[in-house]
């Protein structure tokens, strides 16, 4: 595999028979996910799927469900 861009990063994982993978232990340790950690599984059906830790999307939620229910003042 050619060098990655700095930065990024890719890893294989295979989905066992429960629709269970393992994230691997590099990229737990890069990114701090920790047992018990939530993570968003989001879909787009022409460019795949994401997984963002759930405090990755605390500025969006804040945004749209905060004080001013996401209304431009």
């Amino acid at each position: 595999m050619k060098d990655m861009p700095e930065g990024k990063y890719a890893w294989t994982v295979t989905v066992g028979e429960k629709g269970q993978f393992v994230i691997p232990k590099q990229a737990r340790e890069l990114f701090g996910i920790r047992p018990g950690d939530t993570l968003l599984l989001l879909g787009d059906e022409e460019k795949g799927l994401a997984l963002p830790r759930k405090a990755a999307l605390s500025a969006l939620m804040e945004y749209i469900f905060g004080e001013n229910g996401g209304e431009q003042a």
